[in-house]
C-alpha cells in the first residue's frame, strides 16, 4: 500500500509587531512535527516566512528579535511618500537571509506585494529576497514605497492580507492560515499618526479578507488584538500567543493531514 502525504502550504498574513506571533506558530508546528513544504507571506508575513524558508529556527528568530531591536530597523525621513525610508529593513534582511535570491531558498517561497501605480497584487517567486520583502513591508503612509524595476511596491497586506490563493497556485494539498489581524475592536491605544494609519489599513484589510479565507483547511487566529502594529517591544508575549494559538489547531491540522491521506491512499 502507498501512503502519500500532503504537500502543506503555510499562509502568513501582514499586521506588523502582531506578526510576531508567526514564530511562534513555526515553532509549534516543528514540535509536533508537522512539515511546512510552501509558505506564502505578506507584509511581516512574508518577512519571517523568508527568514524560514532559508533555514532559519524560530528559536534563531527570537534572537534575531533581540539582537535587532526596533531601533535597528527604522531610518527616518522627511515626510515626502513616507517616514521610513526602508533601507535599513532591506539591508537587515540581505544579511538575514544571506543575500539570497527567492528561488534559492530551501523551501518554496512567494513573497507578496501591491504594485502602486496598477493597483494589482504582485508575487514575487524569484529575484532577492530582501528586495521583496522590503516592497512587501511597506506599510503605506509609514514607509516609502519600494522601487523595483522602475516600479512603486507598498504592502502586500493592501490587496493579500492572508495570501492563500498564492498556495493554490503552489499546488499546496493543505493550507493552513495565520491571521494575525485584530477581530473587531482593539483593545490598545492609539496615541500616534503610525498607529492611526496602521489601524485604519486594518480595518480595510479586514473587510477584504471576509472573501479571501473559504480555501483554508486550518485557519489559526492568534489573540493579538492587545497589540499595535508597532509594539515590538511586546515580541515575547505575542509569540507566546502564537503558541498558544497553534497547540489548539494542531488537532485540526492532524485530522485534515489523515484525512487527506486516506483520499490518497493507493492500494
Amino acid at each position: 500500500m502507498e501512503q502519500q502525504q500532503p504537500k502543506i502550504g503555510l499562509a502568513l498574513g501582514a499586521g506588523g509587531a502582531r506578526g510576531l506571533a508567526h514564530i511562534g506558530v513555526l515553532q509549534k508546528l516543528e514540535e509536533h512535527g508537522i512539515p511546512v513544504h510552501c509558505i506564502a507571506g505578506s507584509s511581516i508575513g512574508a518577512l519571517v516566512g523568508s527568514l524560514y524558508a532559508v533555514g532559519h529556527s524560530p528559536e534563531q528568530m527570537k534572537k534575531f528579535i533581540s539582537l535587532f531591536p526596533q531601533k535597528y530597523w527604522l531610518d527616518y525621513t522627511v515626510p515626502k511618500m513616507g517616514f521610513i525610508t526602508g533601507d535599513k529593513v532591506k539591508e537587515i534582511v540581505r544579511l538575514l537571509t544571506k543575500n539570497k535570491q527567492i528561488e534559492e531558498a530551501e523551501k518554496p517561497l512567494a513573497i507578496v506585494a501591491t504594485q502602486l501605480e496598477k493597483g494589482e497584487r504582485a508575487v514575487f517567486r524569484e529575484g532577492p529576497i530582501a528586495e521583496a520583502v522590503r516592497a512587501s513591508v511597506s506599510i503605506p503612509g509609514i514607509f516609502v514605497p519600494a522601487v523595483i524595476n522602475g516600479e512603486l511596491y507598498v504592502d502586500g497586506g493592501v490587496v493579500d492580507r492572508v495570501p492563500v490563493s498564492v498556495l493554490k497556485e503552489m499546488e499546496a494539498d493543505l493550507i493552513v492560515a495565520v491571521d494575525v489581524s485584530y477581530s473587531g475592536e482593539s483593545s490598545y491605544p492609539i496615541k500616534s499618526i503610525f498607529d492611526v494609519i496602521a489601524q485604519t489599513i486594518d480595518i480595510m484589510e479586514r473587510e477584504i479578507l471576509k472573501y479571501r479565507m473559504l480555501d483554508v483547511d486550518v485557519l489559526i487566529r492568534p489573540n493579538v488584538k492587545a497589540y499595535s502594529t508597532t509594539m515590538f517591544y511586546k515580541a515575547e508575549e505575542i509569540i507566546h500567543e502564537g503558541i498558544r494559538s497553534a497547540e489548539e489547531a494542531i488537532p485540526k491540522i492532524k485530522e485534515a493531514m489523515r484525512k487527506w491521506r486516506e483520499a490518497n491512499t493507493h492500494v
